[in-house]
This record gives C-alpha cells, structure tokens and sequence, in this order.
C-alpha cells in the first residue's frame, strides 16, 4: 500500500499533514507532497494514510495497493 497526492486538487488545508506528518508535508505553494512516494507503507503508517485521505477536505489524497 502507498499513499498519492493531487497536488492539482490540494487547496493547502494541511489537515492531512497533521494527521500523518511523517508521512506528508506541504511544499513551499502549499500543496501537499507524499514524503516517500515509492515505498511500500507499514502497518502503522497504513493505518495514518487512511486517517490522512479521509481528512481532506477536497479528496486530494488516496491510498492504493501496491
């Protein structure tokens, strides 16, 4: 499983980085960027991305498996 970002549909809310700040930041626009793109999620950290994804506010983030 890993976590995408829709740095076109991110409106710079931050919630999600709040959620999983390990896992995502905002860049220097304001738009969300996943921290390790390419890496596989642990559990825990699986379990943050979907906390994350459901707390934007403008579905800019998904969890897919990979």
């Amino acid at each position: 499983m890993r976590i995408i970002a829709d740095g076109a549909q991110c409106e710079g809310h931050g919630v999600c980085v709040a959620q999983a700040p390990t896992l995502l930041d905002m860049d220097d626009d304001d738009v969300v960027v996943v921290l390790e793109p390419g890496e596989h999620l642990s559990d825990e950290d699986a379990s943050r991305a979907r906390v994350a994804v459901e707390s934007c506010p403008v579905a800019a983030l998904r969890v897919v498996d990979a």
